[in-house]
């Protein structure tokens, strides 16, 4: 009878449930009859889980910097080559390319000055950057080869407004300038005289220009410094002429021609 009126009677019999105390409690019910309740046992935590949980968390979401700390680069390159036909003088252009430095004219007393027989302190025109006028001051060094001289930058301070100085400790450039002179196709008598310059800045953003985008503060860079090369590159080798001329002629006196003008 009592399988008839409670259909599962008979899986009770069959499967008993085993209780413990610690997961049953009694309370009373509407009538005063105590009525089961069971509670599920809790799980305990270990505390290498919980470091594992935390370590694993931490892994997945690094600390975010402030944006102040993170500041962004700007790379500006430029790259420009010239050549001049000359006619060769008295003395063999040759001979004039290969002279030690130590005999080199300084060229322009205005603009550039002589530290040691190899090393020589360089004051650039100044450049429009946006809103700004910069002064690049180079420190380079000339390495003598067979054909001509390669300049290389050894070190660039910036001059100009307080905050183009500010620049100075966060930038770094590198600069290559290849000096070398050929036969010319034209007439036996006639030479060519080259000029082959690389520049590289990189540079940080000023806070001031960061709302800019760097590939534009880049463009507008790298054409300061293409228009600087493509002005200064002729006027070098202008000069190069007018020296080669005054040595070739006799002239051992070896005084700067130039007047500091662009």
């Amino acid at each position: 009878m009592a399988s008839a009126l409670n259909p599962l009677a008979g899986c009770c019999r069959q499967r008993p449930i085993s209780l413990q105390r610690d997961s049953l409690s009694f309370s009373k019910g509407g009538f005063g009859r105590p009525v089961p309740v069971f509670r599920l046992p809790k799980r305990p935590v270990s505390a290498q889980t919980s470091r594992s949980s935390l370590t694993s968390a931490s892994e997945e979401r690094p600390p975010s910097l402030p944006p102040s700390s993170i500041a962004d680069k700007a790379c500006l390159k430029a790259h420009a080559a010239e050549s001049l036909l000359i006619e060769e003088a008295q003395r063999p252009l040759a001979d004039y390319m290969s002279l030690p430095a130590s005999q080199y004219s300084v060229l322009d007393a205005e603009r550039i000055e002589r530290i040691d027989d190899n090393t020589f302190r360089c004051y650039v025109y100044r450049l429009k950057f946006f809103n700004f006028e910069v002064c690049p001051v180079l420190l380079v060094r000339v390495d003598e080869q067979p054909d001509g001289c390669c300049i290389r930058l050894l070190s660039c301070t910036l001059e100009g407004s307080p905050l183009v100085v500010a620049q100075n400790k966060k930038f770094s450039a590198s600069m290559v300038n290849r000096v070398s002179w050929s036969y010319s196709s034209q007439s036996s008598a006639s030479r060519l005289l080259s000029s082959d310059a690389t520049i590289e800045v990189v540079i940080e953003v000023p806070s001031a220009f960061r709302i800019i985008p760097v590939e534009a503060i880049e463009g507008a860079g790298a054409q300061a410094l293409n228009g600087l090369l493509k002005a200064m590159l002729p006027r070098f080798l202008s000069q190069l002429q007018k020296d080669y001329l005054a040595w070739a002629s006799g002239n051992s006196s070896r005084q700067p021609l130039g007047t500091g003008e662009l």
